[in-house]
């Protein structure tokens, strides 16, 4: 039989280790919203209700593709974060003259902050893929929104760019081979990480396992839709790591890019990802509403679960899933896919929760009773 002191030193590590420690942060999760979709619909909800909407749907974050001033101002006093971004039109010219930094900052930020609560301004979205040829402008765009923002007493606001993964990304997998792309990776990604490890700000980028997916025929179906089957896994034979989701295995491939360029810490911002319910492409049949939902609750399920990637314990600081709304179909138009959340008619797409989840809040009480239990149980030996 077990010495006294040796029973109650092992009793009390068990007890103390079942106790509830508290976990790291989760993933932000928020969605983006651009005022053009939802205005492509014959019946366009008032901005106040879209404000509730998403609300409803307990995100407490989101990305406006476009900062129109009134949908900002919708967002005021609502404890909902916003990330703003500035038009790619607009890149250029802030670049050239700061003054024209302070006009966007006067106009889309100074009349609501911070009863908006805004984190982060994005100079551009995926700037590089729309105009390559503008590409040096991109740095000092951002460094002129980040100078104003100082001189005008604002330091809580940090600023960034938008990039696609696929633009910018080479050798994708393994993890542990990719690197950004030449000739942008020393000439505007290398200065730009700098800029953000200065400045404490965060990569931004958009990840779309069903691109990556559409584009290499390898890839199986289940591994980019989080579904848990025994063989659904990816092994990164340089590094040993197994990856057992797409999503993972992209979020890690940007930070051993980074970590390439001389910059491993920074944080990862995923400002889109998505599934689409449906595509005009006759030949997109993975475009279906069965296989979106399933994207996002494994996707949710993975950002609740707090096991962030397997590079990085606290994986991506925020993600935006793509979008709050479905657009309208247009006639004779290109092929279209629909990324909606809900119909235009503001109702829910899917069964999806997206609040903190339950089952972790069930564990901890279940751990916390067993710990008290444990310890009557450890006294009553003792006594």
């Amino acid at each position: 039989m077990l010495p006294r002191s040796i029973f109650l030193t092992i009793s009390l590590s068990l007890f103390f280790l079942l106790l509830p420690h508290p976990s790291n942060s989760l993933t932000t999760i928020g969605v983006t919203f651009s005022a053009s979709t939802a205005n492509s619909s014959p019946h366009p909800q008032p901005l106040d209700s879209v404000a509730k909407a998403i609300g409803s749907l307990k995100l407490t974050a989101v990305r406006l593709e476009d900062a129109d001033p009134n949908i900002v101002r919708a967002f005021a006093y609502t404890n909902i974060t916003l990330i703003l971004t500035v038009p790619n039109f607009m890149v250029a010219p802030i670049a050239s003259n700061r003054s024209v930094a302070l006009q966007w900052l006067y106009a889309h930020v100074i009349p609501f902050y911070p009863r908006s609560i805004i984190t982060t301004i994005s100079v551009g979205n995926n700037f590089l893929e729309a105009s390559p040829e503008f590409a040096t402008v991109l740095l000092p765009a951002i460094r002129n929104v980040y100078t104003a923002l100082r001189n005008l007493g604002i330091r809580q606001i940090s600023v960034s760019t938008t990039f696609s993964f696929i633009s910018i990304m080479a050798n994708p997998f393994p993890p542990s081979a990719a690197r950004f792309q030449d000739p942008v990776s020393e000439t505007v990604i290398g200065p730009l990480l700098q800029f953000l490890r200065d400045t404490n700000s965060s990569f931004l980028i958009n990840i779309y396992p069903y691109n990556l997916y559409r584009m290499n025929s390898e890839i199986p179906i289940g591994y980019a839709l989080f579904q848990k089957h025994p063989f659904n896994f990816r092994d990164d034979v340089t590094t040993g790591v197994r990856y057992r989701n797409l999503f993972d295995s992209m979020v890690d491939a940007v930070i051993c890019a980074m970590a390439v360029a001389g910059h491993a810490n920074i944080p990862v911002i995923v400002t889109e990802t998505g599934w689409p319910s449906f595509g005009t492409d006759s030949g997109e049949v993975e475009a279906n509403q069965a296989y979106a939902e399933m994207y996002l609750k494994g996707l949710v399920a993975h950002l609740k679960s707090d096991f962030g990637t397997p590079l990085r314990r606290e994986g991506v600081t925020e993600t935006y899933i793509y979008q709050l709304f479905d657009g309208e179909e247009v006639q004779g138009a290109r092929p279209v896919r629909k990324w909606g959340l809900l119909y235009p008619n503001m109702t829910k797409k899917y069964d999806v929760v997206f609040s903190k989840s339950a089952g972790n809040a069930e564990q901890r009480a279940f751990l916390t009773i067993a710990a008290w239990y444990f310890g009557i149980f450890v006294l009553t030996k003792l006594w």
